[in-house]
């Protein structure tokens, strides 16, 4: 019995099956998958979707060591995480790569949602950025972000654990209680599936010529670009597209889109 996906983060391989399979089916399946791959401890089986502001799934163990904390390598960097308490994505490593590709050197960097900072380490370690600021609402999640910083030894990112709604104000980030005023070469905007853009408050806190990163969700691009669009003309934002791409696929004809725009004024 093959599951409907499968995800391997490091130590860990997480399994999602077809509804009406028995727990029989699905240990005998963990334990192929064990024994195929060497280098996974564990199997668990996810149970809900990502779900809450949070980003959270629930998962059941199957088979292996029992443990729900990853280890978890990519782009020359390694991450740990609690698979349940945390949102990590494997399937934007190529995402994150590309991304640190554009960053230029000593450039300020926000990062919209950080989760455990997957964007901001590989962003710091690949590129030569001027700071990165990480901001995420989960304390879990920020929890492991700042270990993932020491693992990483990537000193110039700054964990905010937050709301972006609250932490980006029109002169800066509140950081710890006090306003830091800072505008930014590049914002990365890794967006849950919401309907709020939150372009408002990335328009806040852009430098003019500056690169917004952005990430939606739609069955076509147009939609995409027309709420990008009515968003830049609230916040009376010049801005031009320079790249859109579908960055993976998350139900059947529904799309994850990345646009990348340059704020002109």
């Amino acid at each position: 019995m093959m599951p409907n996906s499968f995800d391997i983060l490091g130590n860990i391989a997480i399994l999602k099956f077809p509804e009406k399979t028995n727990k029989k089916e699905k240990i005998k399946t963990a334990r192929e998958v064990l024994n195929v791959n060497k280098s996974v401890k564990t199997i668990l089986e996810k149970t809900e979707k990502v779900h809450g502001r949070l980003r959270t799934i629930k998962t059941v163990y199957l088979a292996g060591e029992r443990s729900k904390l990853a280890l978890y390598k990519e782009n020359n960097c390694i991450f740990k995480f609690d698979v349940d308490k945390t949102y990590f994505s494997p399937r934007l490593s190529n995402e994150r790569k590309e991304i640190a590709s554009q960053v230029k050197k000593n450039e300020s960097v926000l990062v919209m949602f950080a989760g455990v900072a997957p964007f901001s380490i590989v962003i710091a370690k690949l590129a030569k950025p001027k700071f990165v600021y990480s901001v995420e609402i989960n304390r879990e999640a920020s929890k492991y972000a700042l270990e993932n910083v020491r693992l990483n030894k990537t000193f110039n990112v700054e964990i905010v654990q937050g709301d972006v709604k609250k932490v980006i104000q029109k002169q800066g980030l509140i950081v710890k209680g006090k306003l830091i005023p800072l505008q930014f070469d590049r914002i990365v905007m890794p967006r849950p599936q919401l309907k709020e853009t939150f372009l408002n408050l990335a328009f806040k806190v852009i430098k003019k010529g500056g690169i917004i990163n952005y990430y939606g969700f739609s069955k076509d691009q147009e939609e995409i670009i027309n709420s990008i669009n009515e968003q830049a003309k609230k916040a009376k934002k010049q801005i031009k597209i320079i790249l859109v791409k579908k960055a993976g696929n998350i139900a059947p004809y529904k799309y994850r889109w990345r646009v990348d725009l340059r704020v002109m004024s």
